[in-house]
């Protein structure tokens, strides 16, 4: 059984060399949408764990530290 991947490679290997820019263009845009996606989920993480710090009673203690 072929995976995916395995299919791909075999297309991309009978694509004249000049073509398979675009393929490559293309994966590549999909690698930095993948990444962006992620560094998008983590900063969201991020700023709703730093709302737990954000009250009044940690405020008022800091304060005086």
């Amino acid at each position: 059984m072929n995976t995916a991947k395995e299919r791909l490679l075999k297309i991309i290997e009978e694509i004249p060399e000049n073509e398979v820019d675009k393929i490559l263009d293309f994966a590549e845009f999909l690698k930095i949408k993948r990444e962006k996606s992620l560094s998008e989920d983590l900063t969201k993480a991020s700023e709703s764990s730093l709302d737990f710090w954000d009250n009044d009673i940690d405020d008022e203690v800091w304060n005086d530290v």
